[in-house]
């Protein structure tokens, strides 16, 4: 719950400080006096976006901070999750800079806003008179049903089947779009497979063959050179390696009287060694190496079919051909295959859409279980509410078809007379008797909900005399569970509550001050008369808040 709310160069607000207690809180004020800006400013710190006009000294920054009591709310893992430090009592901060930058802290620790609204709707729920709109709106009917159920643990878990469910189907809608496609290209794409299959590819192949090709093309002049060689080294008497071995027997001989000999003899030895090698080497490729017309003709037909494949194909290399190849077998067995694997995704989606339908079925039963008592409840606090022939009817009517949330359609039937045949509560009701729907279904929905604060904004529009005391009634008794803030223009309203506060407007500033006993007779006393204060005034305050008259001695 908010135990206390700063606000600083926001608006009208210069510097605004707010505790609240931990049961009914009461805010009152002229119409202008600043009362939406200070809900304004709590919406920012719970994540709203920032709009222009947010400071009042453009000069200087705009802070918002507020304390807030999160023990037993079941939040540690939001804290977890976003890797911020649980403490049992939180402070939330946002910072607006003259930039219009914002920062947003929790726990000192920055945050996104994201993570702001996280906690904020966990946090606190406002309501406002505007927001009594919000019965036209399906998923709010059912979201609100679904508390009441207890059901929102399965609604959640039917929601993600129901997503998967969705995913397979647009993934058959793809597969089918897809084969379709192919299967117009299917003859040109099997001849370009055929193709491949034919030139038999193998990856390397044309560097190896470029390198085979460039012997044969040039043989007769490698043969030359080879043959060079081998005359250099082996002729006759005068061949190098001759000469050599004779020059090594040479050295050996005078190696007795010459230190030096045996160390050149060997590396003589050495070099007559390796030009024997070397003369094999030659030797072996002068014999292999022949002008091979044949081979020739073969290897270059061979490289012209990869680069021809190459230039269609619009590729570079041989490697990127092999890819094109693997793409287009690929497309062709897709075609091929495709009504096996259409056929499994078939069968995946009769699965999900079973196990939807189960759980769907399992919501309908908790939803019509849980409309009756929701109905009677809500009935019972309109007769509170000054309504004693009013109907009201949740009807769970099933859409023949899954959705989101279920198979159902949820609507609140409204009556103001019994006589009268229901209708949609938001296409019949007054202002007033939508505002005393709203009253009863928030009261009802917060002992499940379990939310530290509730926030009311005027919810009391369009009502007066006892109805309004009614209102008042169940505002406070909500009260005794839960953290209330009611903003009110009704002294029956305003009488309720155990905080008193009072915002209005000081040359253009707005202020905020907590009422004393006698302050509170004064403020509810004016809201009664007007800005002219009677005596008849001050004793029905004194009344509302039951608080004896004074007396005066003679």
């Amino acid at each position: 719950m908010l135990r206390r709310l700063s606000v600083e160069n926001y608006a009208l607000i210069e510097k605004l400080d707010l505790e609240l207690d931990t049961h009914l809180n009461i805010i009152t004020g002229e119409t202008g006096a600043g009362k939406s800006i200070l809900l304004g400013a709590l919406g920012l710190l719970l994540g709203n976006k920032n709009d222009s006009g947010t400071l009042r000294d453009e000069s200087r920054s705009c802070v918002i901070e507020g304390v807030f009591d999160v023990e037993g709310y079941g939040l540690e893992s939001i804290f977890e999750q976003n890797d911020i430090d649980y403490e049992p009592q939180t402070i939330i901060r946002r910072m607006i800079a003259p930039s219009g930058k914002s920062r947003s802290f929790v726990n000192d620790v920055p945050v996104s806003l994201a993570v702001l609204r996280e906690l904020g709707v966990r946090l606190i729920d406002i309501h406002s008179q505007h927001r009594n709109m919000i019965l036209s709106d399906e998923a709010f009917r059912t979201s609100a049903l679904d508390t009441l159920a207890g059901a929102t643990a399965d609604v959640e878990a039917y929601g993600a089947v129901y997503a998967e469910l969705r995913g397979a189907e647009r993934e058959a809608e793809r597969m089918v779009a897809e084969a379709d496609t192919l299967r117009r290209d299917e003859e040109w794409l099997r001849y370009q497979v055929e193709e491949f299959e034919a030139a038999a590819l193998k990856a390397g192949e044309l560097k190896e063959a470029e390198s085979e090709l460039a012997v044969l093309e040039n043989a007769d002049q490698i043969g030359e050179a080879l043959t060079t060689v081998r005359n250099i080294l082996d002729a006759d008497e005068v061949g190098v390696l001759e000469q050599l071995a004779a020059a090594e027997n040479a050295v050996r001989h005078v190696s007795r009287n010459y230190p030096a000999g045996e160390e050149i003899a060997s590396r003589l030895h050495s070099v007559v060694a390796e030009l024997k090698d070397l003369g094999q080497v030659v030797a072996d490729d002068s014999e292999r190496i022949d002008a091979n017309p044949e081979r020739l003709q073969h290897l270059t037909e061979r490289v012209n079919l990869i680069y021809s494949l190459c230039q269609k194909h619009r590729v570079q290399s041989l490697e990127e051909l092999l890819s094109v190849q693997e793409h287009l077998s690929a497309q062709l067995h897709a075609i091929t295959h495709s009504d096996e694997a259409l056929e499994r995704q078939r069968a995946k989606i009769a699965t999900l859409k079973d196990k939807a339908e189960k759980q769907a079925t399992k919501i309908h039963a908790q939803r019509e279980k849980a409309a009756k008592g929701m109905s009677k409840s809500i009935v019972q606090s309109l007769v509170q509410l000054g309504m004693p022939e009013a109907c009201f009817e949740v009807e769970v009517v099933d859409a023949g078809a899954l959705m989101p949330s279920g198979r159902d359609h949820i609507r609140f039937m409204f009556s103001a007379n019994a006589r009268m045949t229901a209708q949609p509560v938001e296409k019949i009701a007054s202002g007033g008797e939508t505002s005393r729907v709203m009253l009863s279904l928030k009261a009802l929905l917060a002992e499940r909900s379990k939310l530290p604060t509730i926030i009311f904004d005027e919810i009391d529009t369009g009502v007066s005399g006892r109805i309004a005391d009614a209102m008042g009634d169940i505002i406070s008794a909500l009260g005794e569970n839960m953290q209330v803030v009611a903003i009110t223009h009704l002294p029956q309203v305003a009488s309720k509550g155990e905080s008193h506060f009072v915002v209005y407007k000081e040359q253009s500033t707005t202020r905020l001050t907590r009422l004393g006993e006698d302050d509170r007779i004064t403020e509810i006393a004016k809201m009664l008369s007007g800005s002219e204060i009677t005596s008849a005034a001050m004793s029905q305050a004194r009344i509302l808040l039951g608080v004896e008259p004074k007396t005066t001695l003679f």
